[in-house]
């Protein structure tokens, strides 16, 4: 329509055929400009990257029109891996980029692609780094059939889930596991000292009581009084024989009491 107004208008004013053909010549080449691409200029293109211009199908042989198969197919599969990492890897995920190739037709096609993920760790934050290292995982192993770069971000992440996980188990124990073993010989061990003491006491004051038997008593009493004090909070599964008794006296081969050996309770 717009080629034809322009040709009217020139014949309306000069009738020389040589003169009507450049105003002919003139509209259409309007008219190409207009129906172009904005990028590369070319009519017959079909949306480029600013340079090459696109080929007719018509114009590909046989093997041609397999390659550009080929090159869509596998356009296709790179972009939706890059976009499985992306949707899995959330905030963790960064932008993707793509390697081009360009096909017998002229368009530029994705061969190749990643997409950065952040898989570093939470500092002094052992379970929100189990959080994200699990999501990070998550996102390498996403597409259909990850590739070796993919299995490898995911190895990382589960060495550092296996880091954070000793860490927390570390910081737990560190909480409260101390103070629960350390509970039971805090409150045996000031019966014990008194109970000694009572003996000791005892032994000065006895008349009878010989020097050379009161090592081996005393001990014997020890080794029984702690006993007796083990099996209120053990509930009779600790043996003094089997604990090394406080302040330091241990029982003698021999001389041990006379009570049979009970399993131990671990502290």
């Amino acid at each position: 329509m717009i080629a034809g107004m322009i040709a009217s208008s020139v014949s309306s004013v000069v009738s020389t055929p040589a003169i009507a053909r450049a105003a002919r010549t003139i509209a259409t080449e309007q008219t190409n400009r207009l129906t172009a691409c904005g990028s590369c200029g070319s009519a017959a293109c079909g949306g480029c990257s600013g340079g090459a211009k696109a080929t007719a199908p018509d114009a590909l042989s046989d093997n041609e029109h397999k390659q550009v198969d080929a090159l869509k197919a596998r356009d296709r599969e790179v972009r939706a891996h890059e976009r499985a990492h992306q949707a899995v890897g959330g905030q963790y995920a960064g932008a993707a980029s793509y390697t081009f190739q360009k096909g017998p037709d002229g368009r530029a096609y994705a061969v190749g692609g990643e997409v950065p993920i952040d898989a570093s760790e939470i500092r002094g934050a052992p379970q929100a780094t189990i959080d994200k290292m699990q999501q990070v995982k998550a996102a390498a192993l996403a597409p259909v059939e990850p590739s070796g770069q993919d299995r490898k971000v995911a190895a990382l992440a589960d060495s550092k889930i296996a880091q954070a996980r000793a860490e927390l188990s570390r910081q737990r124990g560190e909480a409260g596991g101390e103070g629960e073993t350390a509970a039971p010989g805090e409150k045996l061990q000031p019966s014990l000292n008194q109970q000694i003491a009572e003996m000791r006491q005892a032994d000065t004051q006895s008349a009878t009581s010989s020097a050379s038997t009161a090592p081996t008593d005393l001990t014997a009493y020890a080794a029984n009084a702690y006993r007796h004090q083990a099996s209120a909070v053990f509930r009779g599964q600790v043996c003094a024989s089997d604990l090394a008794v406080p302040i330091g006296m241990a029982v003698q081969p021999g001389k041990a009491p006379n009570h049979p050996a009970q399993p131990v309770a671990a502290p």
